[in-house]
């Protein structure tokens, strides 16, 4: 049994684990895998990507998913009284939650796996999704240099920790006060994209558009970057705040279909998750 809380946590090689197991379930491997098992979810309204994913892959793995609000984990019960009693009954924890630290306590009295499905400072499913379908298409997705435009946030500090475990190079584009530690930062997104490979987004709150005005990604930008680069915007992405209409509409967004591993990557890391 392992959990899933942080990229950090985890050697490449068992990040490597997990695409083999995708390419597996591509291949029509393990049909039935949660066949007799429940797995309880912990998702807001909101969500949407995520949520459909999970849902979905626990129904083609044969499970069984149990759904909850995430804030069912905010009453006065304490976590580690929740586990207790959840462990009778549930075979995988799946939770979206803001407060990571409530995910790791969760971990420390579950007997069975934890996987975080988005936090206020990470979402290691997607971006682990995104890396997996970049490696589809790139000779080498650790050899490209990556650029993220956004404030430091769950999905820039996500990318910031696949860095680390992966080894490839990150550099941010932001408006001032607005940056993550420890990594290369560019202000102004002309200068941040040139010798760039994939760039990738996040939206922004209202009341920082205007402070990002010199960090919109356009097709004119993205002209400036390496040769093939790609754009890699986070869904939900707003068509004239972090990224222009015609760059969404142009072939360096990577498109719909690039989310689509996003369904197999998550089988996977609950496979991987349960197996040993």
């Amino acid at each position: 049994m392992k959990h899933f809380i942080r990229l950090t946590d985890l050697q490449s090689s068992k990040l490597y684990e997990i695409f083999h197991i995708a390419d597996e379930i591509n291949n029509g491997k393990y049909s039935g895998f949660l066949n007799g098992k429940s797995v309880t979810l912990f998702f807001p309204a909101s969500s949407i990507r995520t949520r459909v994913t999970f849902e979905k892959g626990i129904h083609l793995l044969g499970g069984h998913p149990i759904l909850f609000p995430t804030e069912s984990l905010d009453k006065k019960e304490a976590i580690r009284d929740v586990c207790g009693y959840l462990n009778n009954w549930v075979d995988l924890l799946i939770v979206r939650h803001k407060d990571i630290h409530l995910m790791e306590l969760l971990a420390q009295y579950s007997k069975v796996p934890v996987i975080n499905a988005m936090t206020d400072i990470n979402h290691p499913c997607e971006i682990l999704s995104d890396l997996y379908a970049l490696s589809k298409i790139r000779t080498d997705f650790t050899k490209d240099k990556y650029l993220f435009c956004g404030k430091s946030g769950n999905i820039g500090l996500a990318w910031k920790e696949a860095s680390q475990v992966m080894g490839f190079e990150l550099s941010q584009c932001c408006a001032a006060g607005y940056e993550m530690a420890n990594v290369t930062i560019y202000h102004d997104i002309k200068t941040a994209v040139r010798g760039k490979d994939i760039i990738c987004t996040d939206s922004l709150p209202a009341d920082a558009l205007n402070d990002f005005k010199n960090c919109q990604v356009t097709k004119e930008v993205m002209d400036l970057a390496n040769k093939n680069a790609i754009l890699n915007p986070c869904p939900p992405f707003y068509r004239g705040e972090e990224v222009s209409d015609d760059v969404i509409n142009s072939d360096y967004f990577a498109g719909y279909d690039f989310k689509k591993s996003l369904l197999v990557v998550q089988q996977a890391v609950m496979i991987w998750c349960m197996v040993g």
